[in-house]
């Protein structure tokens, strides 16, 4: 048996996908192995500027309020690094991407390479386990994250100068240069040096020569303290330093009150901060709620003044690009071929697949030339074969229908021309003489013009039932008495055909019906069997209870009808060609406008017979 094609097209695509896959794991592969040494190669060069890139984005998030603007520090950090850089908030949302410049939109790795968070550094020394380490950042300081560690101090800012504004910038440079002017009148050479902080350094010539060479000294600003030529405000803390220094301490004292830790409060003589410690003078153990109080506390004085939380996101800067410069002719022959092939395989499945639809479409234009014995020839069992078993079907009922049709015409102009011609054959024959017009004449027209009447009513029956425009008027009615009314109607053709018409009810049988169309429906089927039942015949009419519905049968013991006839004695324009049985008139309507009468009614009709022992149509019709 031929596969089904839905399972040949899936294995169609299977193979060109496995094969795309194949060439995608190549060029991945392939290109892996050449960047691999080289990314062995870069990886301690790249470490440092992976940290000179945090420590400016650190500083930036230290500086402002906000991360507004900073797609311009991304920008440069990534031209001078070579790397992508991204932010993004803490749901995820792009802050800045240095890929943006390229126009594209790559996404980002599933983990960050850190967290920007100006709030939670330390530049405080903390010692423990033998080990010694110093966080730098110029906006924060921080605490041990747990309890074990021990500290030395903790102020609550890293630097005096952080936030200093412009203006208290060119008040330090004045008072620096005034400490300057003052040192080179007491004969000490000295001069201002800038720092990044903002915190001016002030040196001299200490009189001492080293290789040919002035040695300079370099003082510190706490060993400045008691120089009669350096200004206080010098050294002096920016405004927002102080701000933040003394919202912390309160937020940590109260935290460590409400905790019941020991503390102690000391000032940084150099800039005239506030530290918390614990007490005594030496480094202390601390525990780790003493540690927490002093974090939380530095982190919400924090908050207003520098940038919020940030993912810091680090790539390669050719991972956004589709096709690098070096692989764009490799990655192009390998998709040349997985086309080649792709198209191949389509080309031998798709000749084979088409075949038999090609075959369907011949087919069909030869029967819209007229030629309704075309077939196709069906092979296997899949939905194509179906298509063409379907086809032929489909062409074998045309092909019928077509035949009933041409025997519809033959029949209805046969119907039509022998009233006609009676019709017309009398009146000549009155117009010259020959037949006096009389009453009797007179019946025998209006009898032909009946027929005529009669045949054009089936066929107008015919045409709403075909349009479903076949209306219907149901209410409550007996079909028993219904019964009665139909043998009642029929008894003097029946007595005049030699037959005895009988009904056979049990009782009544209320029923939503038309009462109308199914006299008519009823009346035809009477009419049928009294003109094909023999003369001394019966003709039975009866109506019993079936399930939720009544079966009406009309039961004869005439001619019969041979059994390769019963499945087409419902079909419109048929007759049986020994006989033209079983029909209104021999037109062939009257069994196919009773079949659409009772479908009408959600009814069903069927006909058994035994050829020489007669004929029974049953109709059912539900009750309601």
């Amino acid at each position: 048996m031929r596969r089904s094609v839905l399972l040949r097209f899936l294995g169609l695509s299977l193979a060109v996908a496995l094969g795309a896959v194949i060439a995608t794991a190549v060029i991945a592969t392939y290109s892996t192995s050449e960047k691999l040494q080289g990314e062995i190669d870069q990886n301690t060069s790249q470490l440092q500027a992976d940290g000179e890139i945090y420590a400016r984005l650190n500083s930036y998030a230290a500086d402002h309020a906000t991360w507004s603007g900073v797609d311009k520090l991304v920008n440069a950090l990534a031209d001078s690094s070579g790397r992508r850089i991204a932010l993004t908030d803490a749901d995820g949302t792009v802050i800045a991407d240095s890929a943006r410049m390229l126009g594209a939109s790559p996404g980002l790795p599933s983990v960050p390479a850190a967290t920007v968070d100006a709030r939670g550094e330390s530049d405080a020394l903390f010692t423990g386990a033998g080990v010694t380490a110093r966080l730098s950042t110029k906006a924060t300081t921080a605490v041990a994250a747990g309890g074990g560690g021990q500290i030395i101090g903790s102020q609550m800012v890293a630097s005096a100068s952080w936030g200093m504004t412009e203006d208290e910038r060119r008040e330090r440079a004045r008072l620096a240069q005034q400490a300057v002017t003052c040192m080179r009148a007491q004969g000490r050479p000295a001069q201002v040096i800038d720092t990044p902080d903002g915190l001016p350094l002030l040196s001299w010539d200490t009189g001492r020569t080293e290789g040919g060479s002035a040695v300079m000294e370099i003082q510190k600003p706490f060993g400045l303290q008691n120089d009669p030529c350096v200004p206080p405000g010098l050294y002096a803390p920016s405004a927002k330093a102080t701000a933040v220094n003394a919202d912390a301490v309160r937020r940590s004292t109260e935290c460590l009150d409400a905790a019941g830790e020991p503390y102690s409060l000391s000032t940084n003589a150099a800039d005239g901060l506030l530290v918390v410690s614990p007490p005594g003078s030496k480094p202390t153990e601390v525990s780790a709620t003493f540690a927490q109080c002093l974090r939380t506390a530095r982190s919400a004085a924090l908050t207003p003044y520098v940038a919020p939380e940030a993912k810091l996101y680090l790539g390669a800067k050719s991972s956004f690009n589709v096709f690098s410069g070096e692989g764009l002719a490799r990655t192009a022959a390998t998709a040349l071929g997985v086309l080649l092939i792709a198209a191949l395989v389509m080309v031998f499945a798709g000749r084979r697949l088409v075949r038999p639809i090609l075959a369907l479409t011949g087919a069909a234009q030869r029967m819209t030339n007229g030629d309704h014995a075309a077939r196709v020839p069906v092979t296997g069992r899949d939905e194509v074969a179906r298509l063409g078993h379907a086809f032929n079907a489909m062409a074998e009922s045309i092909q019928h229908h077509d035949h009933q049709r041409k025997a519809m015409v033959s029949d209805v102009a046969h119907e039509l021309r022998t009233p006609l011609a009676n019709i017309k054959g009398y009146l000549v024959a009155s117009e010259d003489g020959v037949v006096p017009l009389d009453r009797e004449l007179v019946t025998s027209l209006l009898e032909e013009a009946g027929l005529l009447e009669r045949l054009v009513a089936d066929l107008q029956d015919l045409a709403l039932a075909d349009a479903g425009k076949l209306r219907i008027h149901p209410e409550l009615k007996d079909l028993a008495e219904l019964a009665q009314q139909v043998v009642s109607a029929h008894r003097p053709a029946a007595e005049a055909a030699g037959v005895s018409l009988v009904a056979e009810v049990t009782g009544p049988a209320p029923a939503i019906v038309d009462n109308a169309r199914v006299r008519q429906a009823l009346g035809n089927l009477v009419s049928n069997a009294i003109r094909f039942t023999p003369a001394d015949g019966t003709v039975l009419v009866g109506v019993r209870r079936v399930g939720d519905g009544y079966s009406l049968t009309v039961t004869d013991n005439g001619a019969g009808i041979a059994e390769e006839h019963l499945p087409y004695l419902f079909d419109r324009f048929y007759r049986a060609e020994h006989s033209r049985s079983r029909t209104t008139g021999g037109s062939g309507l009257g069994l196919a406008i009773t079949k659409h009468l009772v479908e009408a009614h959600r009814g069903t009709i069927s006909a058994t017979s035994r050829l020489g022992h007669g004929s029974s149509f049953t109709i059912y019709l539900p009750a309601r």
